[in-house]
Protein backbone atom coordinates (compact mmCIF):
# COMPACT_ATOMS: atom_id res chain seq x y z
CA UNK A 1 0.00 0.00 0.00
CA UNK A 2 1.73 3.54 -0.96
CA UNK A 3 2.13 6.05 1.44
CA UNK A 4 0.33 9.19 1.90
CA UNK A 5 3.20 12.03 1.39
CA UNK A 6 2.62 14.78 4.46
CA UNK A 7 3.35 18.02 1.97
CA UNK A 8 3.79 21.46 4.10
CA UNK A 9 3.80 25.30 3.09
CA UNK A 10 7.23 27.50 3.46
CA UNK A 11 5.11 28.97 5.97
CA UNK A 12 3.84 25.97 7.85
CA UNK A 13 7.20 24.40 7.76
CA UNK A 14 8.85 27.56 9.30
CA UNK A 15 6.01 28.03 11.87
CA UNK A 16 7.20 24.34 13.00
CA UNK A 17 10.85 25.44 13.32
CA UNK A 18 9.81 28.48 15.00
CA UNK A 19 7.68 26.33 17.54
CA UNK A 20 10.70 24.01 17.97
CA UNK A 21 13.63 26.35 18.54
CA UNK A 22 10.91 28.51 21.25
CA UNK A 23 10.06 25.17 23.01
CA UNK A 24 13.92 23.89 22.91
CA UNK A 25 15.30 26.93 24.17
CA UNK A 26 12.85 29.75 25.44
CA UNK A 27 15.03 32.42 27.43
CA UNK A 28 18.81 32.13 26.59
CA UNK A 29 21.68 33.68 27.91
CA UNK A 30 24.46 33.79 24.65
CA UNK A 31 28.07 34.95 24.33
CA UNK A 32 29.88 35.75 21.58
CA UNK A 33 31.54 38.81 20.19
CA UNK A 34 29.94 41.64 18.00
CA UNK A 35 29.86 41.56 14.50
CA UNK A 36 28.44 44.07 12.08
CA UNK A 37 26.69 46.70 13.99
CA UNK A 38 24.41 48.21 12.25
CA UNK A 39 22.30 50.64 13.95
CA UNK A 40 18.61 51.54 11.99
CA UNK A 41 17.09 54.90 11.09
CA UNK A 42 14.67 53.68 13.58
CA UNK A 43 16.50 53.24 16.19
CA UNK A 44 16.19 49.50 16.42
CA UNK A 45 20.43 47.69 16.12
CA UNK A 46 21.11 44.90 14.14
CA UNK A 47 24.09 42.58 14.16
CA UNK A 48 25.95 39.72 14.71
CA UNK A 49 27.38 37.08 17.44
CA UNK A 50 30.19 35.37 15.99
CA UNK A 51 32.64 32.85 18.28
CA UNK A 52 35.71 30.59 16.28
CA UNK A 53 33.41 28.67 14.53
CA UNK A 54 29.89 29.86 14.16
CA UNK A 55 27.97 33.24 13.28
CA UNK A 56 24.47 34.29 15.12
CA UNK A 57 22.18 37.36 13.90
CA UNK A 58 20.95 38.88 16.84
CA UNK A 59 18.54 42.02 17.11
CA UNK A 60 17.78 44.75 19.35
CA UNK A 61 14.45 46.60 19.35
CA UNK A 62 14.58 50.67 20.17
CA UNK A 63 12.11 49.72 23.67
CA UNK A 64 15.41 47.83 24.87
CA UNK A 65 18.33 49.93 23.72
CA UNK A 66 17.36 53.09 26.07
CA UNK A 67 18.42 50.70 28.58
CA UNK A 68 22.04 49.61 27.15
CA UNK A 69 24.47 52.66 28.58
CA UNK A 70 27.49 51.81 26.98
CA UNK A 71 28.24 51.99 23.00
CA UNK A 72 27.82 48.65 21.14
CA UNK A 73 30.76 47.90 18.61
CA UNK A 74 32.51 45.79 16.53
CA UNK A 75 35.06 43.17 18.43
CA UNK A 76 33.32 44.04 21.87
CA UNK A 77 32.44 40.67 23.73
CA UNK A 78 29.13 40.73 25.21
CA UNK A 79 26.83 38.16 26.98
CA UNK A 80 23.10 38.67 26.21
CA UNK A 81 19.90 37.74 27.04
CA UNK A 82 17.17 36.80 25.11
CA UNK A 83 14.59 34.32 22.91
CA UNK A 84 15.31 32.82 19.73
CA UNK A 85 13.03 33.32 16.76
CA UNK A 86 12.70 33.04 12.75
CA UNK A 87 12.63 35.73 10.89
CA UNK A 88 9.47 34.62 8.09
CA UNK A 89 10.25 36.93 5.02
CA UNK A 90 13.97 35.07 4.80
CA UNK A 91 13.58 32.13 6.55
CA UNK A 92 16.34 32.71 9.10
CA UNK A 93 16.94 32.47 12.62
CA UNK A 94 17.74 34.76 15.20
CA UNK A 95 18.21 35.97 18.61
CA UNK A 96 15.88 38.58 19.96
CA UNK A 97 17.84 40.92 22.55
CA UNK A 98 16.17 42.40 25.49
CA UNK A 99 19.59 42.69 27.99
CA UNK A 100 23.49 43.41 27.09
CA UNK A 101 26.35 42.90 29.22
CA UNK A 102 30.02 43.22 28.48
CA UNK A 103 32.08 40.16 29.23
CA UNK A 104 34.01 40.99 32.21
CA UNK A 105 32.82 44.65 33.28
CA UNK A 106 29.76 46.02 34.28
CA UNK A 107 27.80 47.93 31.71
CA UNK A 108 28.16 50.75 33.24
CA UNK A 109 31.58 51.01 34.14
CA UNK A 110 32.05 50.64 30.33
CA UNK A 111 30.31 53.59 29.51
CA UNK A 112 31.87 55.20 31.98
CA UNK A 113 34.91 54.34 30.07
CA UNK A 114 33.72 55.08 26.70
CA UNK A 115 32.89 58.50 27.81
CA UNK A 116 35.69 59.23 29.76
CA UNK A 117 37.69 58.11 26.75
CA UNK A 118 36.00 60.51 24.25
CA UNK A 119 35.70 63.45 26.94
CA UNK A 120 39.67 63.13 27.61
CA UNK A 121 40.21 63.52 23.61
CA UNK A 122 38.42 66.56 23.45
CA UNK A 123 40.21 68.02 25.48
CA UNK A 124 37.89 68.79 29.09
CA UNK A 125 39.93 67.72 31.19
CA UNK A 126 42.50 69.65 30.68
CA UNK A 127 44.87 71.58 33.98
CA UNK A 128 44.67 74.63 31.36
CA UNK A 129 41.38 75.18 31.22
CA UNK A 130 40.57 75.11 35.17
CA UNK A 131 39.91 78.63 36.82
CA UNK A 132 40.93 79.52 40.56
CA UNK A 133 38.68 79.69 43.03
CA UNK A 134 37.97 83.27 44.63
CA UNK A 135 39.92 83.53 47.98
CA UNK A 136 36.44 84.83 50.08
CA UNK A 137 33.76 84.89 48.01
CA UNK A 138 30.64 87.13 48.52
CA UNK A 139 27.83 84.91 46.83
CA UNK A 140 28.34 81.18 46.62
CA UNK A 141 25.89 78.96 44.55
CA UNK A 142 24.66 75.33 45.13
CA UNK A 143 23.17 73.05 42.89
CA UNK A 144 21.90 69.69 45.08
CA UNK A 145 19.31 68.44 46.05
CA UNK A 146 17.18 70.35 48.52
CA UNK A 147 16.28 66.76 50.59
CA UNK A 148 19.63 65.60 50.74
CA UNK A 149 22.28 65.29 53.61
CA UNK A 150 24.51 67.34 51.22
CA UNK A 151 22.96 70.89 51.14
CA UNK A 152 22.78 70.44 54.91
CA UNK A 153 26.35 69.90 55.12
CA UNK A 154 27.38 72.77 53.02
CA UNK A 155 25.26 75.04 54.38
CA UNK A 156 26.20 74.24 58.39
CA UNK A 157 30.38 74.38 57.28
CA UNK A 158 29.41 78.15 55.37
CA UNK A 159 27.20 79.45 58.47
CA UNK A 160 30.38 78.24 60.87
CA UNK A 161 32.64 79.86 58.65
CA UNK A 162 31.89 82.73 57.34
CA UNK A 163 27.99 84.38 57.82
CA UNK A 164 28.09 87.20 55.79
CA UNK A 165 28.28 85.35 52.47
CA UNK A 166 25.40 84.71 50.49
CA UNK A 167 24.41 81.76 49.03
CA UNK A 168 22.24 80.61 46.17
CA UNK A 169 20.25 77.43 46.29
CA UNK A 170 19.08 75.92 42.88
CA UNK A 171 17.31 72.76 43.95
CA UNK A 172 17.96 69.75 41.78
CA UNK A 173 17.30 65.82 41.03
CA UNK A 174 20.53 64.09 41.59
CA UNK A 175 19.37 60.44 40.50
CA UNK A 176 16.58 59.14 38.66
CA UNK A 177 15.25 59.90 35.69
CA UNK A 178 15.61 63.46 34.49
CA UNK A 179 18.54 64.37 36.89
CA UNK A 180 21.01 64.91 34.21
CA UNK A 181 18.58 67.54 32.34
CA UNK A 182 17.95 69.08 35.93
CA UNK A 183 21.64 69.70 36.82
CA UNK A 184 22.76 70.62 33.36
CA UNK A 185 20.06 73.39 33.38
CA UNK A 186 20.85 74.30 36.84
CA UNK A 187 24.60 74.90 36.43
CA UNK A 188 23.13 76.93 32.84
CA UNK A 189 20.44 79.58 35.06
CA UNK A 190 22.98 80.40 37.39
CA UNK A 191 25.58 81.75 34.53
CA UNK A 192 22.59 83.46 33.21
CA UNK A 193 21.58 84.94 36.47
CA UNK A 194 25.11 86.69 36.42
CA UNK A 195 24.21 87.97 33.64
CA UNK A 196 21.43 89.70 35.02
CA UNK A 197 22.19 91.61 37.89
CA UNK A 198 25.30 93.77 39.29
CA UNK A 199 28.65 92.88 39.08
CA UNK A 200 28.72 92.41 43.33
CA UNK A 201 25.75 90.65 42.73
CA UNK A 202 27.22 87.68 40.58
CA UNK A 203 27.99 85.00 41.99
CA UNK A 204 31.26 84.14 42.40
CA UNK A 205 32.08 80.05 42.45
CA UNK A 206 29.64 77.25 42.44
CA UNK A 207 29.17 73.77 43.98
CA UNK A 208 27.59 70.98 42.29
CA UNK A 209 27.28 67.62 43.93
CA UNK A 210 25.82 64.95 46.15
CA UNK A 211 25.77 62.62 48.84
CA UNK A 212 27.73 59.13 48.30
CA UNK A 213 25.73 56.33 46.66
CA UNK A 214 26.31 53.22 44.26
CA UNK A 215 27.68 53.69 40.87
CA UNK A 216 23.87 54.09 39.52
CA UNK A 217 23.25 56.87 41.94
CA UNK A 218 25.79 58.87 41.48
CA UNK A 219 25.66 58.00 37.73
CA UNK A 220 23.89 61.45 36.66
CA UNK A 221 27.05 62.59 37.29
CA UNK A 222 28.91 60.60 34.74
CA UNK A 223 26.79 61.97 31.87
CA UNK A 224 28.26 63.67 28.83
CA UNK A 225 25.23 67.01 29.13
CA UNK A 226 26.32 67.33 32.73
CA UNK A 227 30.57 67.31 31.95
CA UNK A 228 29.67 69.83 29.29
CA UNK A 229 27.31 72.35 31.32
CA UNK A 230 30.55 72.36 33.97
CA UNK A 231 32.89 72.31 31.05
CA UNK A 232 30.97 75.38 29.17
CA UNK A 233 30.39 77.24 32.72
CA UNK A 234 31.42 80.33 33.18
CA UNK A 235 31.39 80.26 37.24
CA UNK A 236 34.32 78.63 38.60
CA UNK A 237 32.69 74.75 39.82
CA UNK A 238 33.36 72.51 42.68
CA UNK A 239 32.22 69.11 41.77
CA UNK A 240 31.52 67.39 45.54
CA UNK A 241 29.96 64.14 44.31
CA UNK A 242 29.91 61.02 46.63
CA UNK A 243 32.74 60.58 49.34
CA UNK A 244 36.39 60.27 48.87
CA UNK A 245 36.74 57.19 46.85
CA UNK A 246 34.02 58.00 44.15
CA UNK A 247 35.11 59.55 41.20
CA UNK A 248 32.90 60.63 38.45
CA UNK A 249 33.49 62.76 35.00
CA UNK A 250 32.06 65.66 36.88
CA UNK A 251 34.83 65.75 39.42
CA UNK A 252 37.39 65.58 36.53
CA UNK A 253 36.33 68.21 34.37
CA UNK A 254 35.49 70.50 37.00
CA UNK A 255 37.98 73.55 38.25
CA UNK A 256 38.29 72.17 41.88
CA UNK A 257 37.51 68.32 42.44
CA UNK A 258 36.54 68.26 46.29
CA UNK A 259 36.15 64.60 48.56
CA UNK A 260 32.87 65.46 50.02
CA UNK A 261 30.00 68.41 49.78
CA UNK A 262 31.29 69.59 53.55
CA UNK A 263 35.26 69.73 51.82
CA UNK A 264 34.18 72.00 49.18
CA UNK A 265 32.78 74.42 51.90
CA UNK A 266 35.61 74.34 53.63
CA UNK A 267 37.63 74.60 50.27
CA UNK A 268 35.43 77.80 49.31
CA UNK A 269 35.60 79.85 52.36
CA UNK A 270 38.28 79.81 55.12
CA UNK A 271 38.10 79.71 58.28
CA UNK A 272 37.45 82.95 60.57
CA UNK A 273 40.67 82.47 62.50
CA UNK A 274 42.47 82.68 59.59
CA UNK A 275 40.95 85.04 57.55
CA UNK A 276 41.51 87.23 61.30
CA UNK A 277 45.41 86.00 61.35
CA UNK A 278 45.66 86.89 57.70
CA UNK A 279 44.48 90.40 58.78
CA UNK A 280 46.78 90.69 61.43
CA UNK A 281 49.75 89.47 59.60
CA UNK A 282 49.14 92.31 56.89
CA UNK A 283 48.54 94.96 59.48
CA UNK A 284 51.65 94.28 60.91
CA UNK A 285 53.41 93.83 57.47
CA UNK A 286 51.86 97.75 57.24
CA UNK A 287 52.82 99.06 60.08
CA UNK A 288 56.29 97.71 59.52
CA UNK A 289 56.02 98.78 56.28
CA UNK A 290 54.91 102.87 57.30
CA UNK A 291 58.24 102.48 59.62
CA UNK A 292 60.48 101.10 57.45
CA UNK A 293 59.26 103.69 54.68
CA UNK A 294 59.58 107.09 57.52
CA UNK A 295 63.24 105.60 58.46
CA UNK A 296 64.36 105.41 55.04
CA UNK A 297 62.78 109.38 54.53
CA UNK A 298 64.41 110.76 57.47
CA UNK A 299 67.71 108.65 56.61
CA UNK A 300 67.49 110.46 52.99
CA UNK A 301 66.70 113.78 55.04
CA UNK A 302 69.80 114.02 56.82
CA UNK A 303 71.96 112.82 54.06
CA UNK A 304 71.36 115.66 52.33
CA UNK A 305 71.11 118.12 55.23
CA UNK A 306 74.82 116.91 55.68
CA UNK A 307 75.73 117.11 52.17
CA UNK A 308 73.87 120.83 52.01
CA UNK A 309 76.17 121.52 55.35
CA UNK A 310 79.45 120.41 53.36
CA UNK A 311 78.48 122.43 50.20
CA UNK A 312 78.01 125.16 51.91
CA UNK A 313 81.74 125.24 53.96
CA UNK A 314 83.24 124.39 50.92
CA UNK A 315 81.94 127.06 48.72
CA UNK A 316 82.77 129.54 51.86
CA UNK A 317 86.13 128.31 52.03
CA UNK A 318 86.61 128.67 48.47
CA UNK A 319 85.42 132.44 48.40
CA UNK A 320 88.05 133.21 51.35
CA UNK A 321 90.72 131.73 49.57
CA UNK A 322 89.64 133.61 46.69
CA UNK A 323 89.40 136.82 48.78
CA UNK A 324 92.33 136.30 50.13
CA UNK A 325 94.39 135.65 46.99
CA UNK A 326 93.34 138.67 46.31
CA UNK A 327 94.11 140.66 48.87
CA UNK A 328 97.73 139.37 48.40
CA UNK A 329 98.13 140.64 44.95
CA UNK A 330 96.39 143.66 46.05
CA UNK A 331 98.96 144.02 48.58
CA UNK A 332 101.53 143.24 46.19
CA UNK A 333 100.97 145.47 43.55
CA UNK A 334 99.13 148.64 45.67
CA UNK A 335 97.79 150.14 42.49
CA UNK A 336 94.67 152.01 43.56
CA UNK A 337 93.02 151.15 40.12
CA UNK A 338 93.99 147.36 40.47
CA UNK A 339 92.97 147.20 43.93
CA UNK A 340 89.25 148.31 43.36
CA UNK A 341 88.99 146.36 40.32
CA UNK A 342 90.23 142.95 42.42
CA UNK A 343 87.86 144.13 45.84
CA UNK A 344 84.90 144.46 43.02
CA UNK A 345 85.41 140.95 41.50
CA UNK A 346 85.68 140.02 45.06
CA UNK A 347 82.33 141.20 45.75
CA UNK A 348 81.05 139.66 42.81
CA UNK A 349 82.45 136.28 43.54
CA UNK A 350 81.00 136.32 47.30
CA UNK A 351 77.58 137.36 45.37
CA UNK A 352 77.53 134.18 43.29
CA UNK A 353 78.36 132.28 45.92
CA UNK A 354 75.59 133.26 47.99
CA UNK A 355 73.22 133.17 45.33
CA UNK A 356 74.42 129.69 44.29
CA UNK A 357 74.29 128.52 48.17
CA UNK A 358 70.90 129.91 48.59
CA UNK A 359 69.72 127.73 45.53
CA UNK A 360 71.25 124.74 46.73
CA UNK A 361 69.60 125.33 50.41
CA UNK A 362 66.12 125.71 48.31
CA UNK A 363 66.42 122.92 46.26
CA UNK A 364 67.55 120.63 49.11
CA UNK A 365 64.41 121.99 51.14
CA UNK A 366 62.00 121.66 48.48
CA UNK A 367 62.97 117.74 48.42
CA UNK A 368 62.40 117.38 51.79
CA UNK A 369 58.96 119.29 51.87
CA UNK A 370 58.36 116.77 49.39
CA UNK A 371 59.24 113.92 51.01
CA UNK A 372 57.74 114.83 53.94
CA UNK A 373 54.49 115.81 52.46
CA UNK A 374 54.78 111.59 50.47
CA UNK A 375 55.58 110.70 54.59
CA UNK A 376 52.53 112.57 55.86
CA UNK A 377 49.93 111.35 52.79
CA UNK A 378 50.89 107.75 53.83
CA UNK A 379 49.89 108.49 57.54
CA UNK A 380 46.41 106.82 58.15
CA UNK A 381 46.09 109.62 61.26
CA UNK A 382 46.29 112.52 58.38
CA UNK A 383 43.10 111.02 56.73
CA UNK A 384 41.33 111.13 60.20
CA UNK A 385 42.76 114.70 60.84
CA UNK A 386 40.73 116.24 57.61
CA UNK A 387 37.83 115.20 59.56
CA UNK A 388 36.98 111.65 58.86
CA UNK A 389 36.53 108.62 61.42
CA UNK A 390 36.27 104.50 61.42
CA UNK A 391 33.40 103.34 63.22
CA UNK A 392 33.97 99.62 64.92
CA UNK A 393 31.11 97.37 66.42
CA UNK A 394 31.43 97.67 69.97
CA UNK A 395 30.89 93.84 70.73
CA UNK A 396 32.90 92.41 67.84
CA UNK A 397 35.63 94.91 67.10
CA UNK A 398 34.84 94.73 62.94
CA UNK A 399 35.18 97.92 61.03
CA UNK A 400 31.28 98.93 59.94
CA UNK A 401 31.38 99.47 56.13
CA UNK A 402 27.07 99.27 55.44
CA UNK A 403 24.43 100.27 57.49
CA UNK A 404 22.84 96.89 57.08
CA UNK A 405 25.57 95.51 59.12
CA UNK A 406 23.69 97.21 62.19
CA UNK A 407 20.62 97.17 64.04
CA UNK A 408 18.97 99.97 66.24
CA UNK A 409 20.25 99.45 69.78
CA UNK A 410 23.83 98.15 68.77
CA UNK A 411 26.51 100.07 70.28
CA UNK A 412 29.36 101.43 68.24
CA UNK A 413 32.41 102.91 68.71
CA UNK A 414 33.67 105.88 66.39
CA UNK A 415 37.75 106.52 66.60
CA UNK A 416 38.26 110.02 65.53
CA UNK A 417 41.72 112.25 64.43
CA UNK A 418 41.36 112.96 68.31
CA UNK A 419 39.55 110.81 70.94
CA UNK A 420 37.25 108.19 70.54
CA UNK A 421 33.09 108.12 70.85
CA UNK A 422 30.70 105.29 71.99
CA UNK A 423 27.47 105.73 70.26
CA UNK A 424 24.24 103.87 70.40
CA UNK A 425 22.33 103.04 67.04
CA UNK A 426 18.86 104.51 67.20
CA UNK A 427 17.92 104.65 63.52
CA UNK A 428 19.60 103.42 60.18
CA UNK A 429 19.05 105.20 56.77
Amino acid sequence: MKQQRQIYTVSEITQDIKLLLENAFGEVWVEGEVSNFRPSQAGHWYFSLKDDSALLSAAVFIRNTRDIRFKLEDGLKVVCFGKIDIYAPRGQYQLIIEKIEPKGIGGLQLALEQLKEKLEKEGLFKQEHKRPIPYLPGCIGVITSQQGAAIKDILKVLDRRFKEARIVIRPVRVQGEGAKEDISEAIKELNLFNESVDRDKRIEVMIVGRGGGSIEDLWAFNEEVVARAIYNSRIPVISAVGHERDVTLSDLVADVRAPTPSAAAELVIPRKEDLKNNLEDLTGGLQNAFANISAGFQQEINGLLHRLHLNIAHDFELAESSFQSARRKLFLLNPAVRIQQYLERALDLARQIFVRAGHIIELKQNRFHKAAGMLSGLSPLNILSRGYSITFAQDSGRIIKEGRQLAIGDSIKTRLYKGELISEVRGIK
